[in-house]
């Protein structure tokens, strides 16, 4: 089955949604202009239930089907928030708000998810009931968890959690996906490394924070190159050194921060132990110490077996059997929608964004051309797990 006619119908108004959140954005919790438009439109389309500020600033829409025999519910996820990045498109639509912007598509997932949802409240051709959760800071402050520690599945009933991402380089009308671990867990890294400071001219009368800081970036690199297994994956990137004021004093302290990622629990657990070990005995060597903070975020997202098959032959009959990649490679980017998954069975789909910028790039732009698909998508999801 192709796309659906009341969505091609929906195309334009959609449309318009998502160029007028991509003219508004905003970042983590503070979406409040957002959430507000989405609940709003949400009580217009005629669900049963819109219930705001769950996880703060998230709101969640519940639309029965016609039949309610089967009492199973299904939660559909889209994400709300934008990144702190200054956008370099010159659009009618173009972000309105200096140093911040859609450079993830958040505005699109929003846009399609709510598609679905007024055709879904139009229709109810199911047997069921279908929540729709529309989640704030998904970019870095787990807004995701923070819905669930708000009794998301417990108020509404959820028994299996779906969700969906533009991939940029992948066609528009096309699918990916694969069962199992998908995207890395996602850690954050704080080194803070204090010697003894001292003039320039004189570097003997005291301890280079400076060498001692890029000496451990150096020798972090072998604890993914020579402890994890070549037949599995991890990535340290230290992404920040913030060291001195002047360009003739040698600082007294030094810090590092950056990510550590994985798609295996034990390999995570290796890495933790290992920057430890790494961090504060490369410092001991030059007479300096170091303290690493290793903060535990986003766990890997794993797909559900069975949930990921019924997702791709859903998108199967949107795009057709060939245009759904079912082994679509794992990747090391992180997604808080993993702390859903742990929950509950389902499974995190892809969608293709077309020949586009890539994802948090300055010019990245959500394509309009996607919505048909993404919110058919939606729609076929739930008549076809729900039918009536």
């Amino acid at each position: 089955m192709p796309i659906v006619n009341r969505v091609a119908d929906l195309h334009s108004d959609i449309t318009g949604w998502r160029q007028d959140l991509h003219a508004h954005p905003e970042l983590l919790y503070e979406v409040h202009r957002t959430a507000a438009s989405v609940a709003d439109k949400l009580k217009a389309f005629g669900c049963d239930e819109v219930v705001a500020g769950i996880g703060r600033t998230g709101v969640v829409g519940v639309i029965k089907g016609r039949k309610g025999g089967s009492g199973k519910v299904i939660g559909l996820r889209a994400d709300m928030d934008a990144l702190p990045i200054e956008e370099a498109n010159d659009l009618p639509y173009k972000s309105t708000v200096p140093g911040k912007m859609h450079a993830c598509g958040h505005d699109g997932h929003t846009a399609m998810l709510l598609g679905a949802a007024r055709y879904l409240a139009e229709t109810r051709n199911f047997d069921g009931t279908a929540v729709v959760i529309f989640q704030p800071a998904e970019e870095g402050g787990a807004g995701a968890k923070a819905m669930l520690d708000d009794r998301l599945i417990q108020r509404f009933g959820i028994g299996e959690f779906y969700g969906m991402h533009n991939y940029p380089g992948m066609p528009v009308g096309e699918f990916g996906i694969r069962p199992g671990p998908t995207m890395a867990s996602a850690d954050f890294v704080t080194i803070d490394i204090e010697g003894v400071g001292s003039h320039a001219a004189r570097p003997h009368m005291g301890i280079d924070t400076v060498l001692v800081g890029a000496q451990i970036i150096n020798n972090i690199q072998s604890i993914v190159s020579r402890n994890v297994d070549p037949l599995k994956s991890g990535v340290v990137s230290i992404c920040m050194f913030k060291a001195g004021n002047t360009d003739n004093v040698l600082p007294q302290t030094v810090q590092l921060r950056g990510t550590a990622r994985s798609l295996d629990a034990g390999v995570r657990d290796l890495l933790e132990k290992r920057l430890h070990q790494v961090v504060e005995g490369t410092a001991l060597t030059y007479g300096a110490k170091a303290k690493l903070t290793y903060k535990r975020n986003y766990p890997v997202l794993v797909n559900h077996e069975k949930e990921t098959g019924f997702a791709a032959s859903v998108a199967q009959q949107i795009a057709g059997m060939d245009r759904v990649n079912t082994d679509l490679p794992p990747m090391m980017g992180a997604e808080d929608f993993s702390f859903m998954l742990n929950e509950r069975p389902g499974a995190f789909i892809w969608v293709g964004n077309g020949d586009s910028a890539g994802l948090h790039h300055p010019s990245y732009n959500f394509n309009d051309d996607v919505i048909p698909f993404g919110t058919s998508y939606w729609v076929k999801l739930v008549e076809t797990a729900l039918p009536a």
